[in-house]
């Protein structure tokens, strides 16, 4: 049964998943622009990055400098990716501007033991093994539910298709450990670095987990979009209700330890907000804001990103609609003539004459 929402949150990563997989070697002061352009979209929280170690993510070995400069806009949340308490104690520093204390109680598992000691340098029996020292500290402070992160949900590079049963395994696991607690589990994230998402596999695992453990009430998607189908799954999970996702502008991203480098990247803030608005989803963002700083993460990091929106325009109504006289249309600079007018698309030849109209 559908159950489209009436509004979703759309978290963009691009500053953090975005810029961790591009070049170390662009200026702190593009990344402000671009943080600044970003602020402008209608993005109600944003990370800045990530206070990761400069020798496993060289390209956020600047994110002191920009905690400290950039300046932040009056009703956003700014906060950061921590993975330790290292971490936590250097982006602390920056409270309040920067919000890194506002924190979920998060068990996260990967069903890839290969990519746990890849990714996070642990093994699958460690991310287990620390899950009760999390619920500990969830009991201590009164939590009012419980977290829980299943990585590499659909499948692995290095090891394969990961089943449903797999899936529903290891939730499970994580699902007794808070109610061994007396803790209820309310949220649930899927982590898929690889892209094995598929929309019927995102679809037979929601309808899995919302029958079996009806607590769990909030879905968040990271699915990376390697294999192109993401977009597709992202709009399965709107059918059913989701209301979280995790998005970059021009679709910028990836990981360096999943073997796909850039290629693994996220759906386009851009292009999802435009298929949620044509859905009568709101969102929160101003399209034309999001294509704007769309084209400045492309000159920010030096070459065209993965986007269709950023490109072609939304869909022309009313006034909008493209002169049926125009000429030629043919380079991504000229396509821009959606905003930037037609001065974009001058010196084309001219397809259209009213003779020709009249012989149609």
């Amino acid at each position: 049964m559908s159950t489209v929402p009436a509004e979703v949150n759309i978290f963009d990563d691009t500053m953090r998943e975005g810029l961790q997989i591009e070049s170390p070697e662009i200026p702190v002061s593009e990344k402000l622009r671009l943080l600044d352009a970003i602020g402008e979209t209608g993005a109600k929280v944003i990370s800045i990055g990530s206070f990761a170690h400069p020798k496993w993510t060289p390209a956020m070995a600047c994110i002191d400098e920009i905690a400290e400069r950039f300046e932040p806009k009056p009703g956003i949340r700014y906060t950061a990716a921590i993975f330790n308490q290292k971490g936590f104690d250097r982006a602390d520093k920056y409270f309040p501007k920067l919000d890194v204390r506002t924190r979920n109680f998060t068990t996260g598992v990967e069903i890839s033991d290969s990519f746990a000691r890849r990714n996070y340098n642990r093994t699958q029996a460690q991310q287990i093994a620390s899950m009760a020292s999390t619920v500990e500290r969830a009991i201590a402070a009164k939590a009012e539910y419980g977290n829980i992160s299943l990585g590499s949900p659909f499948g692995c590079n290095f090891e394969g298709p990961f089943s449903l049963q797999q899936r529903l395994d290891m939730i499970q696991l994580m699902v007794d450990k808070w109610h061994d607690g007396g803790i209820d589990v309310g949220r649930i994230s899927f982590s898929d670095a690889m892209g094995w998402n598929t929309p019927h596999t995102v679809r037979e695992t929601i309808e899995a987990i919302r029958e079996t453990w009806p607590e769990i009430t909030t879905f968040h998607m990271h699915l990376h979009n390697s294999r192109g189908s993401t977009i597709a799954s992202y709009y399965e999970a709107l059918r059913l209700g989701v209301t979280e996702f995790d998005t970059s502008l021009g679709g910028m991203g990836g990981c360096p330890y999943c073997g796909n480098g850039r290629s693994a990247g996220h759906v386009p803030t851009e292009d999802f907000v435009d298929l949620c608005h044509e859905m009568g989803i709101e969102t929160g963002y101003d399209l034309q804001k999001l294509i704007e700083a769309t084209w400045i993460a492309e000159e920010v990091v030096g070459h065209p990103l993965w986007g269709h929106v950023s490109k072609a325009g939304p869909r022309p109504r009313g006034h909008e609609t493209y002169p049926v006289d125009m000429p030629f249309v043919e380079r991504l600079e000229e396509a821009r003539h959606f905003i930037n007018g037609p001065s974009v698309y001058e010196g084309q030849i001219a397809p259209w004459t009213e003779s020709s109209a009249l012989n149609v």
